[in-house]
């Protein structure tokens, strides 16, 4: 699932750097960017679910709710630093041609890591509890998102502002309500990780009847020609764009199980691979599609020329994650080998 998130951003992010603005209001382009729009919830919703598991993993070790709570934060923490280093990088990498904005920028590993911290929380509690609790919050922060959009933001600073509501030309990732997809897949990971493996499919037929209530009812609901929010706009801060995405992730997790299960082969998969190393591909595709490296091209292709480049950048990237993996590899055998005993230790 997340391996197909990468591939929807890796073509996303390159048409956006590439195609010539003459072109962009095309149906190519156009459907790029409208697919493309789901990576990102993608991206935050397994997030969610990664620490569901972490969670579940600390409970079953035993420890104590304050602990798992600080284990939590502790992971929050890791990505935000990540961030920050990302942030720092793109900035180099862009260099003549980067802004002191881009080093501030709002992305999504930020949006990533408070939103996990907001949530960490939630590790204080137990099990179907965490679930529910935790489904609630995210329903919460989507449903707010409008009301703090419209509140005046002008005495607040900027960088504030840009971390919990939308802000135009300043980052697209704010906790309201781009969070509350860090909590929804933390929810949907509690449930799975509590759903015994003979309960599975039945778990996922569930997420698909959610999945696409949640489409049509949600999508219903935004085309009524009223609103309980004085100013609400639906790409930026409406629940119901939420709760379509919601919808659709649901079904894809539906999805990919039903691939991996009945359909796919115990092989390898360059889709698997990318989705291991999604962290590493964000970070070096980033830099190598929107950085100084391709500056020449960009703006300047057309749609066919896109598509290759689009094709380069993604094998480029499952041969970097398959180098990674190999190294990683290595290296943990190495280690091994080390800490083994020598047969003189060991008679």
């Amino acid at each position: 699932m997340r391996g197909l998130a990468v591939v929807i951003m890796i073509q996303c992010h390159t048409f956006n750097s590439f195609v010539r603005t003459d072109l962009r209001d095309g149906g190519a382009y156009v459907m790029s960017q409208f697919v493309g729009g789901m990576a990102a919830p993608l991206f935050l919703f397994m997030s969610g679910m990664t620490l569901a598991f972490q969670m579940d993993s600390l409970e079953r070790k035993g420890l104590p709710p304050l602990a798992r709570w600080v284990g939590a934060l502790r992971r929050a923490g890791y990505v935000f630093t990540i961030a920050v280093l990302f942030r720092l990088s793109n900035f180099v990498a862009s260099l003549p041609n980067s802004t002191m904005q881009d080093l501030i920028k709002v992305d999504i590993l930020n949006c990533m890591a408070v939103g996990m911290a907001v949530f960490s929380v939630a590790a204080m509690t137990e099990g179907r509890q965490r679930a529910r609790i935790v489904a609630l919050g995210a329903l919460a922060i989507a449903a707010l998102a409008p009301v703090f959009s419209a509140i005046s933001w002008d005495a607040a600073p900027a960088l504030l502002r840009d971390y919990l509501v939308p802000s135009r030309g300043r980052g697209y990732f704010p906790l309201f309500p781009c969070a509350s997809y860090v909590g929804f897949g933390l929810a949907v990971g509690t449930v799975v990780k509590q759903t015994a493996e003979e309960r599975f499919d039945r778990l996922m037929q569930w997420a698909v009847m959610i999945g696409f209530g949640l489409i049509f009812g949600a999508q219903y609901v935004s085309n009524i020609p009223y609103s309980i929010y004085p100013q609400s706009d639906f790409w930026t801060n409406s629940p119901t764009l939420v709760l379509i995405r919601l919808g659709i992730m649901l079904v894809i997790l539906a999805g990919c199980f039903l691939w991996t299960q009945y359909c796919a082969r115990p092989a390898w998969s360059w889709m698997d691979v990318l989705g291991r190393n999604s962290l590493l591909v964000y970070w070096v595709h980033v830099m190598l599609v929107y950085g100084s490296l391709m500056y020449a091209l960009k703006r300047n292709l057309s749609v066919a020329g896109t598509i290759g480049t689009t094709i380069a950048v993604t094998a480029s990237m499952v041969w970097l994650s398959v180098a990674w993996t190999r190294w990683r590899a290595g290296r943990a055998e190495r280690r091994a080998a080390t800490l083994r005993p020598s047969p003189a230790t060991a008679r």
